[in-house]
């Protein structure tokens, strides 16, 4: 997976998993255990279908996964089978599948605008930030002639209706959360993203010099994964996002990945953990960014 739009970090890439694949899991997850709830009530699938006034296939699709149950199913699956207690809980868990994959086309159809503003409450609201990078410089962190090269291509790319002023706008407008309220951002780069050329080299040298500044913030923590590190252990993963211990962003090649079950964050949660604990920091830090700047010419 990597990188192409919302989260502030915005790149085209190859995706490693098929995109939709985990919320196909979660889907079957669900299935799983409305199954499970079904069998414990004695009922069979036709008999639930019965009750329900459904066709009778109608179990066996939302049981395995190929149709998404809506709320007035999940409270007939919890009224037949005596499991009242569970019908919110399903309820919660079946919403967040659907809001989890957003396709790029959906949320683009208007321009890029509309998708750097989708994520301002969750910005907002958010005290601890943390990112993690294999492509790029995160958008919190971003110069403007940064911004503006990346979402200039993927306009191009997609061929966006034009409001791409507006959208840099808006992301630069974000930033202030850097320095507003108590919030923390911990990034941890990968050494390659302080070299991938994005907008040329002098839109390179002015992105690693403003990296260089911010790293200073007492609210910022900038952690670099030398390109010499061993990785036997742990190789580079998609890119991602944690806010808070709420939720992780995933933006793939053709949409967008929310993650909210919290045995899940709390993976990427140990995950960044453990590429933090690659990473050098302070003056180890700094050399290297230094370093990509020399490179540039």
């Amino acid at each position: 997976m990597r990188s192409t739009g919302q989260s502030d970090s915005t790149f085209p890439g190859q995706s490693n998993v098929t995109s939709s694949s985990s919320v196909q899991q979660a889907r079957e997850a669900l299935g799983k255990r409305l199954r499970e709830i079904r069998r414990d009530s004695g009922l069979t699938a036709r008999e639930l279908a019965s009750r329900a006034d459904w066709h009778e296939s109608k179990c066996s699709r939302i049981e395995n996964g190929r149709t998404s149950p809506s709320d007035d199913d999940l409270r007939a699956y919890t009224l037949h089978c005596g499991a009242a207690d569970q019908t919110a809980d399903l309820i919660a868990t079946a919403r967040n599948i659907d809001g989890a994959y957003v396709e790029w086309r959906r949320m683009e159809r208007s321009g890029l605008r509309r998708a750097q503003e989708a994520v301002i409450p969750l910005w907002e609201r958010t005290r601890h930030f943390r990112a993690y990078s294999s492509w790029l410089i995160p958008g919190p962190l971003q110069t403007r002639a940064y911004i503006e090269a990346l979402l200039r291509a993927i306009r191009d790319r997609r061929a966006l209706p034009d409001d791409l002023e507006e959208a840099v706008q808006v992301r630069v407008d974000k930033q202030r959360i850097l320095y507003e309220g108590p919030r923390r951002f911990a990034v941890i780069l990968e050494e390659s993203a302080l070299r991938h050329r994005i907008g040329g080299a002098a839109t390179m040298a002015g992105q690693l010099g403003h990296l260089l500044s911010l790293a200073t913030l007492p609210n910022v923590s900038l952690g670099v994964i030398p390109l010499s590190a061993d990785r036997t252990a742990l190789w580079p993963v998609e890119d991602f996002w944690i806010f808070d211990d709420a939720q992780v962003n995933v933006e793939l090649v053709s949409a967008f990945l929310t993650v909210r079950q919290p045995h899940e964050v709390a993976m990427y949660a140990q995950t960044f953990a453990d590429l933090a604990d690659l990473a050098v920091y302070g003056a180890a830090a700094r050399a290297l960014v230094t370093s990509a700047i020399d490179s540039l010419g």
